[in-house]
């Protein structure tokens, strides 16, 4: 059996913060503001996976209203999101990603994102494909207020998952 997911997430750029993309401190101004590292691509990606394994979604597993997930790496979170994906009996096949963003570009920096998140994700570099885009200066991306990303993935499972309730 083959399941999809699809996430989406969106955060408005902060100063005085880094910008974690996709695991990897990225050159730029300003970060993105948040209540983890604020990594809007994993964000996404999480929630593609959660959402494909039935397991609900990124706010529910980790609340923006829980101190010890203030200031995490997303890693982190994406790490934990993956075991209880694998632990359900689901095979992660694919991801594929779009960041968008008029400022700063991403493509540079779209093989290191990829290296950095295939072990995470425990598949080879060459199933992640990420892709960078601006919006033409339409809307809050294209003003550079903030950054937007939205990731699909194809599971497989081997076995019927259960029909028990998720725990989060």
């Amino acid at each position: 059996m083959f399941r999809v997911g699809y996430g989406v997430d969106v955060h408005a750029f902060a100063n005085d913060r880094r910008l974690v993309i996709g695991g990897i401190t990225i050159p730029y101004d300003k970060g993105l503001a948040g209540h983890s590292d604020a990594d809007v691509l994993v964000h996404a990606i999480c929630d593609a996976l959660l959402g494909a394994a039935g397991l609900g979604d990124i706010g529910r597993w980790f609340p923006d209203s829980t101190p010890q997930y203030k200031n995490i790496d997303s890693t982190v979170l994406l790490s934990a999101i993956v075991d209880a994906v694998v632990q359900r009996d689901f095979t992660i096949i694919n991801i594929d990603a779009t960041v968008l963003a008029q400022a700063p570009r991403i493509a540079p920096y779209t093989d290191r994102i990829r290296a950095r998140l295939a072990p995470l994700l425990a598949i080879e570099p060459d199933r992640i494909n990420i892709k960078a885009t601006t919006t033409e200066g339409l809307g809050f991306c294209g003003r550079a207020e903030g950054i937007e990303a939205r990731a699909v993935c194809l599971l497989q499972c081997r076995t019927e998952p259960s029909t028990r309730e998720p725990s989060f």
